[in-house]
Parts: structure tokens; C-alpha cells; sequence
């Protein structure tokens, strides 16, 4: 479904050292997860690694004993559990069609109920460098400062929690499910745009991270990203900005959304260079 698809992807540096499986189970699809375990789209060591990384969020699983109990079989290494599993695949084809029938089923109500018919080509393209140059007059620095002063122990010393830091960075879960899901995009032949959150500098200057700790999220994700040939843009150049992220979440402010908006339009539009081939980094700023 996705051979030859443009998708974008956006991802946030908190998120590679401490994946949320709170997030995980408000974004499960049944679909999805089925077709993951079911499809022919992935070879079987990938599907594996995937169903190794589902288990670790059981709660999603109970909401289908068939798909609950094909994913235990599918993680494990023992040729009983694996002969079981192939024998279940019928079954899951089936589940399959029945999901995505519903799935379109759905679909269809959605756009007879909500859709508006959509505007004509005659539209004039939007000016965003005009919207960026308002973007950069929004005052939201001064809500992050008030946001954060209350929460930063002000004798921090600069540079004292690196250590820490790029240990968790190292360690974290994330990185893996990063690149299971690039390595499922690359299977499947997709096209996706990655983008990527900066972190909120002027926060983690305070709490004892430096720019040089933070510098490992950049490069690790830009190794990612080239390793598997995906267009990747790089919001880096905002990392200090108080004004591109809501306080030290990875919420995007007004100005944030701005940004991000301007390169989702350029690569759907296939305005970014090389964005269907090229596998180097793009740095907005």
C-alpha cells in the first residue's frame, strides 16, 4: 500500500532515549498491527524483531486473542511456535480482509459526513516566506522563560549532566524502533520525508546538558536517515530558539508549526531538492 507513497515522519529527541508506551497504545490500530504480522510487505527476521518490540506493550494485544497469541509465536525462536504461527496465517489473511473492509467502510462515512469538496487548482501558492518573517515577531519567549525559570535549579553548573545524558541517549529504546520502522519503509519501497524536532537548547543549558551532549541526537538520526537513503530535515538551527517549541516540550509553538508546514508543503509538492532520491540532510532554519 505504501510502494512509491510520500509520507512525512515527524520525530522528537525525547522520544529516541524514552519511547512512550503510553503514546504507543493511544496510536495501536488493530489494522496496522495485523497487517504487520499477517502481510507478505515484511520479510519474516523483521517481523519478528517488530513482534519482540509489541510484547514489550501487552495491554494493545488483549484487544485481539488471535493477534495476541500470533505475535507470542511469532517472537519466539522455537520451531514449534513458528510451524503454529504459519498455521494461523490463514486465519490472519482473513482478519486481515475483515479489518480493512471496515477500515474503508469507515472511511467512506467520514468523507460523506465531514469531507468539504476540496478547492480548485487556481489557488494562489502561499508566501511563506512572509509567514516566516511574522513566525519570527511571535512573542513566545517570554512565556517559555516563565514557563521553565520556576523548574531549573539556577546553580547548575553547564555541562554537568553530559555524562548522563549521552548515556540514556545511547541506551535508549527509541533508536531500535526508529529503525524498525525505517527498515519496514525501505521494505515496502516508501517514500517518507523525516522530520525532525531540535530540542529545546536554551532548557537543557539550564538543567546542565550542553549543545556539544545534544550534538549526539543530530548526528546519530542524520546517520540513520543516510543509511537508509531518506530525505531528512533537520530543524537544528532552532535548538536555541525559545520560541520554536512550547517550553521544554515537544509541542511546536505557532512559529514551530509554521515551519514544519512550509516543509511538508515543499516536499508534497516536491519542492525540496532531491527530496525522491537524495539522501542528505536539509537544515531548516
Amino acid at each position: 500500500m505504501l510502494h512509491g507513497k510520500k509520507l512525512a515522519i515527524s520525530l522528537s529527541p525525547g522520544l529516541t532515549a524514552h519511547p512512550s508506551l503510553t503514546a504507543y497504545e493511544g496510536n495501536f490500530s488493530l489494522m496496522a498491527a495485523s497487517e504487520t504480522v499477517f502481510g507478505t510487505a515484511l520479510d519474516f527476521k523483521l517481523k519478528r524483531q517488530i513482534a519482540s518490540r509489541m510484547l514489550a506493550c501487552p495491554g494493545t494485544l488483549k484487544k485481539n486473542l488471535l493477534l495476541g497469541f500470533a505475535v507470542k509465536r511469532l517472537a519466539s525462536h522455537r520451531w514449534l511456535d513458528r510451524v503454529v504461527f504459519f498455521a494461523l496465517w490463514p486465519i490472519g489473511k482473513v482478519q486481515n480482509a475483515v479489518l480493512e473492509m471496515q477500515d474503508h467502510f469507515a472511511a467512506l462515512i467520514h468523507i460523506l459526513r465531514n469531507i468539504k469538496p476540496a478547492p480548485g487548482e487556481h489557488l494562489e501558492m502561499i508566501d511563506w516566506s512572509k509567514l516566516i518573517a511574522k513566525a519570527n515577531t511571535l512573542k513566545v519567549a517570554d512565556e517559555n522563560k516563565a514557563g521553565t525559570s520556576s523548574n531549573v535549579d539556577k546553580r547548575t553548573v553547564p555541562g554537568n549532566r553530559d555524562a548522563t545524558f549521552r548515556l540514556r541517549m545511547d541506551e535508549g529504546l527509541g533508536w531500535r524502533d526508529l529503525e524498525l520502522l525505517l527498515r519496514a519503509l525501505a521494505s515496502v519501497h516508501a517514500r517518507p520525508l523525516l522530520l525532525s524536532m531540535p530540542f529545546a537548547g536554551e532548557f537543557y543549558d539550564q538543567t546542565g546538558v550542553s549543545r556539544s551532549a545534544r550534538e549526539i541526537y543530530y548526528k546519530r538520526l542524520r546517520a540513520l536517515a543516510q543509511r537508509y537513503h531518506f530525505r531528512l530535515i533537520e530543524f537544528k538551527g532552532h535548538d536555541e530558539d525559545p520560541g520554536f517549541l512550547y517550553r521544554h516540550q515537544s509541542h511546536l509553538t505557532a512559529k514551530g508549526w509554521i515551519y514544519y508546514d512550509r516543509a511538508l508543503d515543499d516536499f508534497f509538492h516536491g519542492r525540496i531538492p532531491g527530496a525522491d532520491s537524495s539522501d542528505a540532510p536539509v537544515r531548516a532554519h
